[in-house]
């Protein structure tokens, strides 16, 4: 069930009518029941996957906040991290590990049989086992305490907002939410249908729009020229921020209208002046999951023949290598995450060189070109490492380099798709005037009239503008 289908649009309907008039335990049985609805219109067998995350890591919790022996606690999480990673490793790597197996043994020459599985990734599955999981290490860690409710747990693996495509919320944020009361703040619900709204236009208007070009260039990389790639990466870029965003918009918008708080999971990321400024914008509930669970564990572990600068920086290249590997199973998604490690580790290193050089050339004196010029350098590495993530293969991503640098046609790239692009300028237009607020339609202080007039053009610009051919969600295959 899509964000954007008829379907989505009845069952959040039905479900804020019926919630506001039950209490609290009733309004939490209410919302299981629609979060296991919403999964099961794409495959009902796949809830026994969330079932059994959720119930293990019930039983796993409750078991360690009766016991305080360390042996104990450790040999519990290694059951939650067994079972989730398990279930997740199973159904989203099994055929990529096996047929990077037999590939490899076939170029040494052996013959083996063929072992992979018809096996259809559960979708979201990455987002809700993640999810469980920082729940039990904070219990683990003693940072949260453990739920006597199980329906408080089952409903937080499986709150439908953000069940498919996050952000992936962290237990302290989320579960007391539907531990409380919650009480109905018409300001709130109001402010949750514009951000709904704004991510409707993103994903219809902009990210659907864009995905027709986009994927006829990527489709046949040997029929397009090196200016059709690089325009298509380009706008590739906005596509998935529009698509990804728009869907985080929706869902934090329909969880403000049932009285809960998602965090932001995106802060205006191609106005990053530096790789790491990049990644406190972009999935940002990935991004310090990933730091809180991976990265800071990595840190840890004794390696006393490495200096600590780099051991540190070995861990935060690690750190990316899991975070390609999360996004997908396959090696286009190794090498993005390779890339942005890279990155990371580059500017790490090279920061005291780019510090001299800013100050011995006195580019300081004009901040907002500097600023300007940062900006730009970001976005042109991160629309590299793009190529790797929308490619089809590792050999199709050379293939679009090579393109991109012999054949060029800078008259065409000037001219091709001007509609595409204007609907591109207009995105970066809005959020840059609205960089300071919760989302571009918190209009704040403006007159009534002026909000109206607003709010109609947006309407507006969905009815006509919109592309109403189904285009599915991206990060539905993670």
């Amino acid at each position: 069930m899509s964000f954007t289908s008829a379907s989505f649009c009845a069952l959040l309907g039905v479900t804020y009518l019926v919630y506001w008039g039950l209490g609290r335990r009733a309004q939490n049985v209410l919302l299981l029941a629609a979060s296991y609805l919403f999964y099961s219109f794409w495959d009902w067998r796949f809830l026994s996957l969330i079932l059994a995350s959720s119930l293990t890591d019930y039983l796993v919790t409750r078991a360690l906040a009766g016991t305080r022996e360390p042996a104990a606690r450790r040999g519990l999480l290694a059951l939650s991290l067994m079972v989730n990673l398990g279930l997740l490793g199973f159904f989203k790597y099994f055929n990529f590990f096996v047929d990077s197996l037999e590939t490899a043994l076939s170029a040494l020459g052996f013959v083996v049989p063929r072992l992979g599985l018809e096996i259809v990734l559960p979708v979201g599955i990455s987002f809700y086992t993640f999810q469980t999981l920082g729940y039990t290490i904070d219990v683990y860690r003693g940072d949260v305490e453990a739920r006597k409710s199980v329906l408080d747990v089952f409903v937080f693996v499986a709150f439908f907002p953000q069940l498919v495509a996050g952000p992936i919320e962290r237990a302290g944020h989320l579960l007391p939410q539907f531990s409380s009361r919650r009480v109905f703040d018409e300001a709130q619900i109001a402010d949750g249908a514009r951000q709904m709204l704004w991510g409707f236009f993103k994903k219809i208007v902009i990210a659907d729009n864009l995905a027709p070009y986009v994927n006829a260039a990527y489709g046949d990389v040997d029929g397009a020229s090196g200016s059709q790639l690089v325009l298509a990466t380009v706008l590739f870029a906005f596509q998935i921020y529009c698509d990804f965003s728009g869907y985080s918009d929706i869902g934090i918008g329909c969880a403000r209208l049932l009285g809960i708080d998602l965090r932001p999971n995106f802060r205006l990321p191609y106005f990053a002046q530096s790789m790491s400024e990049f990644w406190r914008r972009w999935h940002i509930s990935l991004s310090s999951w990933l730091t809180d669970y991976v990265y800071a564990p990595l840190t840890k572990v004794r390696l006393s023949w490495l200096g600590w600068r780099a051991k540190l920086l070995g861990c935060l290249f690690l750190t990316f290598l899991v975070s390609g590997l999360w996004h997908g199973a396959a090696w286009t998604f190794v090498a993005w995450g390779a890339l942005h490690g890279s990155y990371l580790v580059a500017s790490s290193l090279s920061s005291r060189w780019r510090r001299g050089v800013v100050a011995r050339l006195r580019l300081d004196s004009f901040p907002g070109a500097l600023a300007v010029a940062r900006a730009g350098f970001v976005f042109v590495l991160v629309c590299i490492s793009y190529v790797f993530f929308r490619a089809d293969s590792l050999a199709s991503a050379v293939q679009v380099f090579e393109k991109m640098l012999v054949d060029q046609d800078l008259r065409a790239l000037l001219r091709e798709a001007l509609r595409l692009k204007a609907l591109v300028a207009m995105l970066l237009l809005a959020e840059w005037l609205q960089r300071d607020r919760r989302h571009v339609l918190d209009l704040g202080e403006l007159p009534l009239g002026a909000k109206v007039v607003a709010y109609n053009a947006v309407v507006l610009g969905i009815v006509v503008l919109g592309a109403f051919d189904f285009q599915p969600f991206i990060y539905f295959q993670f």
